[in-house]
C-alpha cells in the first residue's frame, strides 16, 4: 500500500515539473443530416522551462475533458530544443500551412519580444532572450505549431561547427564573442 502512494507521489511530482498553457479553446462544429455537432478543442502547450516542449491538441464535448485530452497529449509528444543559454544557438523559420514564424536569437536582457502563442510556446521551453516575426497566415494552431517546428529546426553549436569543420567559438553571437575578447 505504501510502494502505491510513492509511486503516485512520484508520478505527481513529474507533472508539477511541467508548465501548462492554454493557446485556444475554439467551438467547432460537425454538420451532419440533422444540423450541426458541437464540440470543443483545445490546444495546450507544455514545458519545463529547462528546454523541453510539447503541444496536444484535445477535443471533447465539454472543455475540461478537451482539456485533460490536450494536456496528456501534449505530454506524450515532449521533445528536447537546442538553447544557448536563456537564447537560441542560431535563427530559424518554421512554416506549417500558410503560417510562418521567424525566430532570431538575441542578446541578454532584450527579453522576450512575441506575441500570442508564440510568446506561450517560448516561455514555457525557458527561452527568455529572443526576437520573433509572424507572417503570413494569423491561425493559432498553425502558428503554434509553425513555432515548434522552428524551434524543432534548431542545431546545437558544437554541431553545426563539426558539420562545417569551424571552432565552436566562430558560431557563437556576437555578444558572445565580444566577452571571450574582452
Amino acid at each position: 500500500m505504501a510502494e502505491t502512494e510513492n509511486v503516485e507521489q512520484q508520478q505527481y511530482d513529474q507533472q508539477d515539473a511541467f508548465e501548462e498553457r492554454v493557446i485556444e479553446i475554439a467551438r467547432v462544429a460537425k454538420v451532419v443530416k440533422g444540423g450541426r455537432r458541437f464540440r470543443f478543442r483545445v490546444t495546450v502547450v507544455v514545458g519545463d522551462k529547462k528546454g523541453s516542449i510539447g503541444i496536444g491538441s484535445g477535443k471533447a464535448n465539454a472543455v475540461p475533458d478537451a482539456m485533460r485530452k490536450a494536456s496528456e497529449r501534449a505530454r506524450k509528444s515532449l521533445r528536447a530544443v537546442n538553447m544557448s543559454g536563456a537564447t537560441i544557438p542560431h535563427e530559424s523559420l518554421g512554416v506549417v500551412g500558410g503560417a510562418r514564424v521567424y525566430l532570431k536569437p538575441a542578446s541578454p536582457g532584450t527579453g522576450v519580444i512575441a506575441a500570442g502563442g508564440v510568446r506561450a510556446v517560448l516561455e514555457v521551453a525557458g527561452i527568455r532572450d529572443i526576437l520573433t516575426k509572424s507572417m503570413g497566415s494569423a491561425n493559432v494552431l498553425n502558428v503554434v505549431m509553425a513555432t515548434f517546428d522552428a524551434l524543432y529546426n534548431l542545431k546545437s553549436a558544437q554541431t553545426e561547427a563539426s558539420r562545417r569543420g569551424k571552432k565552436v567559438e566562430e558560431l557563437l553571437p556576437f555578444w558572445e564573442r565580444r566577452k571571450q575578447h574582452a
